[in-house]
């Protein structure tokens, strides 16, 4: 192993371990929680002592079970903790059924007692049932942000990687909580030991809270012509309010008819049908990650009438939206498809 630099040996021994808290709610992803943990037990070992300490807890204290199938011996139920503790909420799939009344009680004693508080993949959910990121900016993975806007419009949700304000903390899920306590490790002990860290992990390519989660539209339409970029982009924040292809053409100087040739040669549809589809794709995941009615999830993702929403939902996914909530709610698990 690399041998740490003076500087930062001399910074770690200036303070006592920082515990976490970390509350694996059922159906919590992996990769989120190992990215959060795995660096504070390389950070002990690069620092030569403990720095870092963590408990694993959950509603009755027994055993979680992550997304994978794979269980996790608890260290403790939901009983109170220190005030110098950090609770991480880890989530995963279905995280509003995961979210019990029991757990929201339990954040919102601990915050109350000044706990400072982050969630991890979907935990981010869990803290906004809870109340604790009113006014507060946050982030949570791109396939749920549908949902979570509906559903909390006091949080000042980002696209970010992570984010932290004030005591709050949240991560976009995936490897996202490792660019998260590679910044909590930098500011307790310096980059030196953080830098370390990556690198035992092998982790070239931190980011930070000014990172977005989601690649370039350039870079997932597989296309990177300036012109249609923009109009994707523009169709994207005009969801609820469809934006006509005349006027999308005309905002970026080209004719209706230089328009629809953009959309046939690289994308092989036409405008107004690439448009209708992503707005369905917002409707589906309204359908599956919220309690909205049919009809609010229609005029969301802007449809006049929930007639010719039902129609075009069918059209495209061979199904009414009616039937597919009605699905995802009879299976299991498969309520609220929430990251990965």
């Amino acid at each position: 192993m690399t041998p740490l630099p003076r500087k930062a040996t001399a910074m770690a021994k200036e303070t006592g371990p920082r515990r976490f808290i970390f509350l694996l709610l059922d159906r919590f992803t992996m990769i989120s929680f190992a990215g959060a943990i795995e660096p504070l037990r390389i950070a002990n070992r690069v620092a030569g002592r403990e720095i870092y300490a963590w408990r694993l807890a959950g509603e009755g204290g027994g055993a979680a079970i992550c997304s994978n199938g794979a269980s996790f011996r608890l260290d403790m139920g939901l009983e109170e903790v220190d005030r110098e503790d950090t609770v991480l909420v880890c989530g995963g799939i279905d995280v509003a059924r995961a979210t019990t009344r029991a757990v929201t009680g339990w954040l919102r004693r601990e915050a109350r007692r000044g706990v400072a508080m982050g969630g991890i993949c979907t935990g981010s959910y869990a803290l906004a049932r809870a109340g604790l990121l009113d006014g507060k900016k946050a982030t949570i993975h791109w396939e749920n942000q549908d949902g979570f806007l509906e559903e909390f419009e006091e949080v000042k949700l980002t696209k970010s990687v992570f984010v932290i304000d004030g005591n709050r903390m949240s991560t976009a899920g995936g490897t996202a909580s490792l660019d998260l306590m590679l910044k909590i490790i930098a500011a307790d002990h310096g980059e030196d030991i953080a830098n370390t860290v990556a690198d035992q992990l092998i982790y070239n390519a931190i980011r930070t809270d000014q990172d977005t989660q989601r690649l370039s539209i350039p870079t997932r339409i597989g296309v990177r012509h300036p012109k249609l970029s923009q109009v994707i982009q523009m169709m994207e924040r005009n969801i609820e309010d469809p934006i006509s292809p005349a006027d999308l053409a005309e905002d970026v100087g080209m004719s209706t008819r230089q328009l629809e040739r953009l959309f046939r040669r690289y994308l092989n549809r036409s405008p107004k049908r690439y448009y209708m589809e992503l707005r369905l794709s917002k409707a589906r995941n309204l359908l599956m990650q919220t309690d909205m009615s049919v009809i609010n999830v229609a005029l969301a993702c802007g449809f006049a009438s929930p007639s010719h929403f039902s129609k075009c939902y069918r059209s495209h996914y061979n199904t009414t939206p009616y039937r597919e909530r009605g699905t995802q709610s009879a299976v299991p698990g498969l309520g609220a498809r929430l990251a990965v």
